[in-house]
């Protein structure tokens, strides 16, 4: 008895660090912290060159060289748009603690539904990236077209990412490989995906609501 209570107390601290922490949650905190360096140098080339293009399309409403523009952004849509993209770290909350409780059940649904809504995210960041191509704005169109196509397309491919990771998790649940005890995972996960929803936020406020 006492060799099994000895072995699971192993088993329990086997990643732990020096910090107390899981090594895993380290590593995921490492990555992390390198990508808000490139999500930090993209922000700062958008905000540098800014209102700097000598022709449109504009975001917003402008007059380059004589000749008038209309802003390409759509404040209302965009808008929905991040509120579900928000409304997903809720359901990876509701995700977790479902895990920690040991309801599969519940953890299934709500990875499912994270799933979904980060889904609907990226499909209307496509859409928009669409409507703006034919307004004339491509990556290659202005420097506001370069930097804006550059900061959230990079952010969409770790949208997608995201997804895939939820969605394999589902998949490792419905196979009967994920127990309560290794809720670690959903949280990691759960890390990765707040961190995506709270880099929106702020290329949310500077690209899209910040005066030019």
């Amino acid at each position: 008895m006492e060799h099994a209570v000895a072995t699971a107390h192993a088993a329990e601290h086997e990643h732990r660090t020096s910090t107390g922490l899981d090594n895993r949650k380290l590593v995921m905190w490492a990555f992390l912290a390198s990508d808000c360096l490139f999500f930090g140098s993209f922000i700062s080339a958008y905000m540098i060159y800014r209102g700097r293009s000598p022709s449109g399309p504009c975001p917003h409403e402008c007059v380059l060289n004589g000749v008038h523009y209309d802003g390409v952004f759509n404040i209302p849509y965009t808008s929905v748009s991040a509120f579900v993209l928000l409304m997903s770290s809720l359901t990876m909350v509701l995700a977790l603690a479902a895990i920690q409780r040991g309801n599969h059940r519940g953890l299934r649904i709500w990875l499912l539904a994270t799933a979904l809504l980060g889904s609907v995210f990226v499909g209307g960041q496509y859409f928009e990236f669409t409507t703006f191509y034919q307004k004339g704005l491509s990556l290659s169109s202005n420097l506001f077209g370069t930097t804006f196509f550059v900061l959230t397309g990079f952010h969409g491919a770790h949208v997608t990412v995201g997804i895939i990771m939820l969605l394999s998790l589902l998949l490792t649940s419905l196979l009967g490989r994920l127990p309560a005890s290794d809720s670690l995972t959903v949280e990691l996960t759960g890390l990765y995906w707040h961190f995506v929803d709270v880099v929106w936020i702020v290329i949310f406020t500077v690209v899209y609501l910040l005066p030019m």
